[in-house]
């Protein structure tokens, strides 16, 4: 099996300068896409297995499929970088570290599906890796790599421009019809699918939309073949993949491995262990959206979608966050439903509303002001959100609450007030019925 690392960030000393890219191969998988046909590229990246990197998985060249053929009408590419996820900041490495490896990857994308504009739409928080990118394509404009110069360069008769455009600072705003909407220069509203960006996205003409590392593994795909990186990792989850590990670690990094490396490899042999020799409490595998993890059944588990998938969670973003034996539970969940609330556009009402009611029950449980069917209720409440909005934010709300409770209800309950009895004298007609309407009730 192939399991070398390090195609997407490779050690290699200031790859981010276009002459030391070019110097160690860069630009050359560009020259080898193009001798061949679209339809050939496109075959090519689904016979590599790669699927989606930004949280849903889905395989990114059947993703390509998808784009209409022809050029009678303007066809786009968007890059999503709004990498906003709590846990989550692998993209920034490629902006910081691999700027031109994208670059590439937006070229080959580009021409697999005959678009002539691609957008690299960056975190409205990240000042600095939106003027390292803006470096990068000024660099690439200079040298001939993209705009009309490449047909000089490269040959043969397809360009492609590339804009980097800084985001909207909302974590709405990585949803990717809110992101088109964003680029558009209106409000960072989700959009209804039907119809699909593919058919009607940017400006009403049909759209692709990659996450960073998506884009950014391409030129690794034809730089040593489809089947050797299919061959990378978990046959159902091909290739290497960037994983940014936080919270309770001794060494928090982000560190490319193939996919169904162990978790407990990447905690312990990677990132030296739980600081103090503490055990685990809890795992968040892939974001902040991600349901948990028990640290007492992470023994044996893959980091891969479909390893993932059978526990009950997903990979999302691969963004793992470690918590000790000290942590407090109930206010990781406060602090997480806190940020979705604040962040949820509010078009949707189960969110808009939902959000807001999880977090207020969530703090009464923190002040110890809760009962335990204060409990139940929250679980009721992100159960209505779960799978009835326009996009993923409402499941990203719901999905940690649900989690955090299954898996450690008995720290929601000892957070709980006792619960009292009173007599309750029910007046009929003005008089105490105290026979047959005494009850005793719970508050």
């Amino acid at each position: 099996m192939y399991t070398a690392p390090h195609l997407v960030l490779p050690k290699v000393d200031n790859l981010r300068d276009i002459n030391v890219y070019m110097a160690n191969g860069g630009y050359e998988q560009y020259k080898k896409a193009i001798r061949m046909t679209s339809d050939e590229v496109i075959d090519t990246v689904k016979r590599s297995g790669l699927r989606g990197r930004g949280g849903a998985c889905f395989p990114t060249g059947l993703k390509w499929s998808f784009m209409p053929k022809g050029n009678d009408k303007p066809k786009y590419l968007a890059i999503n970088g709004d990498e906003s996820e709590p846990g989550s900041f692998k993209d920034r490495q490629i902006f910081e570290y691999n700027p031109h490896q994208l670059i590439e990857g937006i070229m080959i994308a580009g021409y697999a599906m005959g678009i002539a504009k691609a957008f690299i739409y960056i975190r409205g928080e990240y000042h600095a890796w939106v003027s390292m990118m803006e470096k990068a394509v000024q660099e690439a404009y200079d040298k001939g790599v993209i705009g009309e110069r490449m047909k000089t360069t490269f040959g043969g008769d397809y360009a492609i421009d590339i804009v980097v455009h800084k985001g909207a600072g909302a974590y709405i705003c990585g949803e990717e019809t809110s992101l088109m909407n964003s680029l558009e220069g209106d409000r960072a509203y989700p959009r209804f699918k039907p119809p699909f960006p593919a058919n009607k996205g940017l400006w009403g003409m049909p759209t692709t939309i990659n996450n960073v590392e998506t884009i950014a593994t391409v030129p690794a795909i034809f730089a040593i073949g489809a089947e050797a990186y299919a061959s990378i990792g978990a046959p159902g989850h091909t290739g290497t993949i960037l994983f940014g590990i936080s919270g309770h670690v001794n060494k928090p990094q982000v560190i490319e491995l193939p996919t169904g490396t162990p978790l407990t490899e990447i905690i312990y042999d990677h990132c030296g262990g739980v600081p103090g020799g503490k055990r685990i409490k809890a795992i968040i595998p892939g974001g902040s959206s991600m349901p948990p993890l028990r640290g007492d059944e992470i023994d044996g588990v893959l980091m891969d979608e479909e390893s993932l998938k059978k526990l009950g969670t997903h990979i999302g973003t691969a963004g793992i966050m470690v918590m000790d034996e000290d942590t407090d539970i109930v206010k990781v969940t406060l602090r997480i439903a806190r940020f979705y609330h604040h962040e949820s556009c509010g078009q949707c009402t189960p969110c808009r509303e939902g959000c807001g009611w999880m977090e207020k029950v969530l703090h009464r449980l923190d002040h110890g002001e809760a009962t335990s069917s204060d409990i139940d209720l929250l679980y009721n409440v992100a159960s209505n959100i779960e799978g009835n909005t326009i996009c993923a934010l409402g499941d990203a709300a719901a999905w940690p609450v649900k989690g955090f409770i299954e898996k450690f209800r008995d720290e929601f309950e000892a957070r709980c007030k006792p619960e009292r009895s009173f007599i309750s004298l029910n007046v009929v007609h003005g008089r105490r019925n105290t026979a047959s309407t005494l009850v005793s009730t719970t508050v």
